[in-house]
């Protein structure tokens, strides 16, 4: 099969989809891999060292649309890539559709198949792909959450994990997934007081068993969040749901019960945000403030860490890249189900339901494209 990786052209994207080391596997498999220039610069991995692994470097994305008959990327297509996708071409990559329309439109109209890292699921209800972003993302939640409790950030000017003599700060975690989770290691790494909400008790007992004694865990309501958010200094929003939009936890009328300088990180930023107040940021420009309430939402926050990043998102995606390159998407995704769960849109038809809900759009049964 003929791969190409594109560059990533998302505002401070610098990931790429693939590590010389997994074009390497993909080249012993016997396809061809072509790798935009310069689309591994920003990640430490320079086009010389693609060439070593067997891949061949075209100098344009117009050249790796154009050859390809599989795109591996990391971020969803934006909007000058759109016309760039073929029909019948197969995209690897996060999509997030049901937290933008204007991308599910555009891939329904070019006939292209859309397989989602996101939604490719096991049969724990895991999702192997989403793991190594969520775990980055989740980490980096405190790490930046941290920072913009600075004074000279606008934030409460409170140290995460104070020193002896004073109380450390107070953090909120809105999810025990895999992003809460990492969110809690860290914080209470740092000697924070942390509580993690979530509405499933099984989750929330083992998370009790295993964290430190610096993290409670509370069932999560409304009365819940509008109590606690009163006296927290960084409040992490870590809601997935598979496939579809987040959940709306956090209210715009309920930040003016919070502190002046409270800070407010939304991991869950790619499908819409777990608060009523998000909108997505970049690297360059991250946060905003309202009702003095500093808000954290840059939509590819793993981007700022792309070394790291891209070896870690690489480990989880090649196995099933490879699937996909050496028997076809079809029957990749007749043998294993976990992959097939990650088809969105084949052909101008909406396969996931999460999505077609979404926007009241036409669902198609993935079975009539699989059996």
């Amino acid at each position: 099969m003929i791969i190409g990786v594109p560059k990533e052209i998302k505002t401070d994207e610098n990931r790429i989809a693939i590590t010389p080391a997994g074009a390497l596997e993909l080249v012993k498999q016997g396809h061809d891999v072509y790798i935009q220039s310069s689309a591994g610069d920003g990640s430490g991995f320079e086009d010389e060292k693609y060439i070593q692994s067997g891949a061949k470097i075209l100098p344009t994305i117009e050249d790796v649309y154009a050859k390809a008959e599989m795109i591996i990327k990391v971020k969803e297509p934006i909007e000058p890539e759109y016309k760039l996708i073929k029909e019948g071409q197969l995209v690897f990559t996060y999509f997030h559709f049901a937290s933008y329309e204007p991308l599910t439109h555009a891939m329904i109209e070019s006939g292209a198949t859309c397989l989602a890292y996101e939604t490719v699921e096991l049969a724990d209800r895991s999702l192997p792909l989403l793991v190594p972003m969520s775990e980055v993302a989740g980490r980096m939640a405190v790490q930046e959450g941290a920072k913009y409790l600075e004074k000279p950030q606008k934030g409460r000017g409170i140290l995460l994990g104070g020193v002896p003599g004073v109380s450390p700060a107070k953090v909120l975690i809105l999810g025990g997934g895999v992003v809460g989770t990492q969110s809690a290691k860290m914080a209470a790494g740092l000697g924070a007081q942390v509580t993690i909400l979530d509405i499933n008790l099984s989750r929330l007992r083992y998370l009790a068993d295993v964290m430190p004694a610096n993290v409670r865990t509370l069932y999560s309501n409304e009365y819940t969040v509008r109590e606690l958010i009163k006296d927290h200094d960084l409040i992490v929003g870590a809601v997935l749901i598979p496939g579809a939009k987040a959940p709306s936890l956090i209210s715009k009328d309920m930040l003016k019960t919070m502190r002046a300088g409270t800070v407010m990180v939304d991991v869950a930023v790619d499908q819409g945000g777990c608060f009523e107040t998000t909108k997505p940021t970049t690297h360059a420009d991250p946060i905003y403030i309202i009702d003095d309430v500093v808000h954290y939402s840059v939509a590819n926050m793993p981007g700022a860490v792309p070394y790291t990043s891209t070896i870690a998102l690489t480990n989880a995606t090649l196995p099933y890249a490879i699937q996909l390159a050496n028997k076809g998407w079809r029957k990749a995704c007749q043998e294993n189900k976990p992959l097939s769960l990650g088809l969105n849109v084949i052909d101008g038809k909406v396969v996931y339901k999460a999505v077609a809900d979404a926007f009241n759009l036409d669902y198609t049964p993935l079975s009539e494209f699989l059996e």
